[in-house]
């Protein structure tokens, strides 16, 4: 286990029955010891989910799942639930992540783990599934990542799932942060980006992941 780093995965659900039960093992199922945790949120599912996760803890001691009800506006949803997955996490890292953005190895956590070190206090990831790999974009203060963070949250909370330059555009697919950096990274996810403002924004995030 690299420096014996300790990760948290955290991700909320919702009417995830079916996506649980296929994608779930694959972070349940990490090379990796007793160095994580997968906490899961489930916000109010009307399916199957809370079942499917009942069945899953029987069998996995690390993983921990919390029920939030269901508030009025999405993306606060959104920040309240993993909200409460930062308050539950254990360990000094936090992976921020999707019940459908599946880890391509048993060895995510580990490549996680290695590039996981002073002064980097959060990595924003890009899975490559046709390379069988993935890309982390390091940054040593949340706030430089911020633009990124707002930018790309805003798309995902209305629907917007492309994957045309990924990277160039800022669509990560999962945060790493330190811990006590956790609320930190939640602000962004709530910034509100209407018109020039969004247009500055990906202009912004364009150049700076063609030159970094």
């Amino acid at each position: 286990m690299a420096d014996s780093k300790r990760f948290s995965i955290v991700m909320t659900v919702y009417d995830a029955a079916n996506e649980l039960e296929s994608n779930l093992p694959a972070f349940l199922g990490q090379d990796y010891g007793e160095g994580y945790e997968v906490v899961v949120i489930d916000e109010s599912s009307a399916d199957e989910t809370a079942d499917v996760l009942k069945r899953f803890k029987a069998d996995h001691a690390n993983l921990y799942t919390t029920f939030l009800p269901k508030p009025d506006r999405k993306v606060t949803r959104l920040r309240l639930a993993l909200t409460l997955g930062v308050k539950a996490s254990k360990h000094e890292w936090i992976v921020f992540s999707d019940i459908g953005n599946v880890p391509l190895s048993e060895q995510w956590l580990s490549e996680i783990a290695g590039a996981a070190s002073y002064p980097t206090v959060l990595m924003l990831g890009y899975q490559r599934p046709k390379k069988g790999d993935m890309r982390l974009q390091t940054f040593t203060d949340v706030d430089d990542a911020g633009f990124i963070i707002g930018k790309t949250e805003r798309l995902r909370a209305n629907g917007h799932k492309g994957r045309l330059l990924r990277y160039v555009r800022g669509k990560y697919d999962f945060i790493v942060v330190r811990a006590d950096k956790g609320h930190d990274a939640l602000r962004y996810f709530e910034k509100s980006l209407h018109g020039r403002r969004l247009l500055g924004r990906r202009i912004h995030v364009m150049f700076h992941n063609l030159f970094h």
